[in-house]
C-alpha cells in the first residue's frame, strides 16, 4: 500500500512553503514518524514526517521549489525495505517536477496591487506585474496568476526571419534558481570585490510582507523615554534570590510584558486587528517578541501572558529565544500575538521607529539604557534613561490614546509595585 506525503495546513495565513531539504531519497528506509522533508515559510521551518514505516517510493517536488497546501511531495510504500533499497536510490534519476498546483488568495485584507507570493515570483522571474491580469479579490494578482503569465510568455513563438533557423521549443516549467556557488558569487576587478548572496525564499517573503505592512498602515510613532532607576534598584535586591528560587534571572523584559499589558487593558484599541470595515477587539494578551534569528527576524508569542508569573514570562522568553535562534520554532509559537514588544537595546540601539507587525496595530520598541543628565525636583540629575518608541496604525488609534498609552508603560516602568496591582 501506497500512503501519499502532502503539505499539511499550517495556518490560515499561511498558504504557501518552500522545500528547503529532503532528508531521504527515493529508496531509502523510513520509520513511522520519522521527519522526511522540511519546508521553508517566512515564519519558520516546519518539518514533514512519514504517517507509516516503509520505503520511499517516489520523490515528486524538489528543493527549491514552491510549494501550496495540499501539494504532493513524496509517496511512502508503506512495509519493510527491501535489501538493495539503498542501490536503487542510488541509480534511480532525480525524479521530474510535479505540475504545480495555483496558490490560495492569501489572507484577506485592505485591496493591494498583489499577493506577497506573487511579488516575490514575479521578481524571480522576471515579470511585469502591471502587465499581468489579477484573478483574486478586487483583481488582486496571485502566483497563480503569474506562473500563468510565465508559461504563456514561454509558449508565445519569437519572431523568426527566412534566414533564421526554427526556433527550439521553449521550455515547459523553469527551473528553481540554484544557490549561488563561491566562484560565481563573487566578482573580483582589481581590488573592489563583490560578494552576490541569494536571498532566502523566508528573508524575500519578510521583505515583501514589511513593505506592505508600511503601504497599509497608517504608520506612525510617537516617543517617550523612562527612568530606569526603580527596576534597576529592585533587580539588584531582589535577583539574587529571585534566580535560586526560580532558576532564572530576572530580566527588563518580564517587566516591559506586565507594563504592557496594563496600558493595553486602559488602551484596548492598541490590542486589536482590522478586518475589512470591522474592528476586533482582543480581550486576552499574546505577547509577540521580537527575535533576531540568523536567516531573518521572527516573533515568537507568550500565550495569555498577563496569566503568568514574572518568573514564567522569563522563562517562557528565554526558550522562544534560544529555540529561535536554533530554527526549532514551531508554526504555532509564532501566529497570533495581539502586540509585539522589540528591544533594540540589546545591539545597542539609542532610537529607532519599529515596524508593524500586521495584522497588529500596535508595537512597542525599547532602547538602551543611558545614563543621562535630567532634571528632577529642580536639580540636575544622572539617571539611567531609556528611550521608548511606539508604532501604531492610525486608522484606528488616535494620537493623543496612543501618547497616553505610552505615559501609561512609563508610570508602571518606573514604579514597578503599581505592576503588581495590575495583575
Amino acid at each position: 500500500m501506497s500512503v501519499e506525503i502532502r503539505v499539511p495546513q499550517m495556518a490560515e495565513s499561511l498558504t504557501e512553503a518552500t522545500i528547503l531539504r529532503w532528508m531521504k531519497r527515493e529508496g531509502d528506509p523510513v520509520a513511522a514518524g520519522e521527519e522526511i522533508v522540511e519546508l521553508e515559510t517566512d515564519k519558520a521551518n516546519n518539518a514533514i514526517s512519514s504517517e507509516v514505516a516503509g520505503v520511499v517510493e517516489r520523490i515528486v517536488r524538489q528543493e527549491g521549489e514552491t510549494v501550496v497546501v495540499n501539494d504532493l511531495l513524496a509517496v511512502v510504500a508503506e512495509g519493510a525495505p527491501s535489501g538493495n533499497g539503498k542501490q536503487a536510490a542510488a541509480a534511480a534519476p532525480a525524479p521530474a517536477r510535479a505540475e504545480s498546483k495555483p496558490a490560495a488568495p492569501t489572507e484577506s485584507g485592505p485591496p493591494v496591487k498583489a499577493t506577497p507570493m506573487a511579488s516575490v515570483v514575479a521578481g524571480d522571474k522576471g515579470v511585469d506585474l502591471t502587465r499581468v491580469a489579477g484573478s483574486g479579490p478586487g483583481g488582486k494578482v496571485t502566483r497563480a496568476d503569474v506562473e500563468q503569465a510565465v508559461q504563456q510568455s514561454a509558449a508565445a513563438p519569437a519572431p523568426v526571419t527566412p534566414t533564421e533557423p526554427a526556433p527550439r521549443p521553449a521550455p515547459q516549467a523553469t527551473p528553481p534558481r540554484p544557490a549561488a556557488s563561491p566562484a560565481a558569487a563573487a566578482a573580483t576587478t582589481g581590488d573592489r570585490r563583490e560578494e552576490i548572496v541569494p536571498m532566502s525564499k523566508k528573508r524575500q517573503i519578510i521583505a515583501v510582507r514589511l513593505k506592505e505592512a508600511q503601504n497599509t498602515a497608517a504608520m506612525l510613532t510617537t516617543f517617550n523615554e523612562v527612568d530606569m532607576t526603580a527596576i534597576m534598584e529592585l533587580r539588584k535586591r531582589r535577583n539574587e534570590a529571585f534566580e535560586k528560587r526560580n532558576g532564572i534571572k530576572l530580566g527588563f523584559m518580564s517587566f516591559f510584558t506586565r507594563a504592557a499589558i496594563g496600558a493595553l487593558k486602559a488602551f484596548p484599541y492598541l490590542n486589536a486587528e482590522i478586518r475589512g470595515t470591522d474592528i476586533i477587539l482582543k480581550h486576552y494578551f499574546d505577547i509577540g517578541i521580537a527575535v533576531g534569528a540568523s536567516d531573518g527576524l521572527v516573533v515568537p508569542v507568550v500565550r495569555d501572558a498577563d496569566r503568568k508569573t514574572f518568573a514564567e514570562i522569563e522563562k517562557e522568553i528565554k526558550s522562544l529565544a534560544e529555540r529561535a535562534r536554533d530554527n526549532k520554532l514551531g508554526i504555532a509559537e509564532l501566529l497570533g500575538g495581539t502586540f509585539t514588544l522589540t528591544n533594540g537595546g540589546i545591539f545597542g540601539s539609542l532610537l529607532s521607529t519599529p515596524i508593524l507587525n500586521t495584522p497588529q496595530v500596535g508595537i512597542l520598541g525599547m532602547h538602551k539604557i543611558e545614563e543621562r543628565p535630567i532634571a528632577l525636583n529642580g536639580e540636575v540629575v544622572i539617571r539611567p534613561m531609556m528611550y521608548l518608541a511606539l508604532s501604531y496604525d492610525h486608522r484606528i488609534v488616535d494620537g493623543s490614546e496612543a501618547v497616553r498609552f505610552l505615559v501609561r508603560i512609563k508610570e508602571l516602568v518606573e514604579d514597578p509595585e503599581a505592576l503588581l496591582l495590575e495583575g
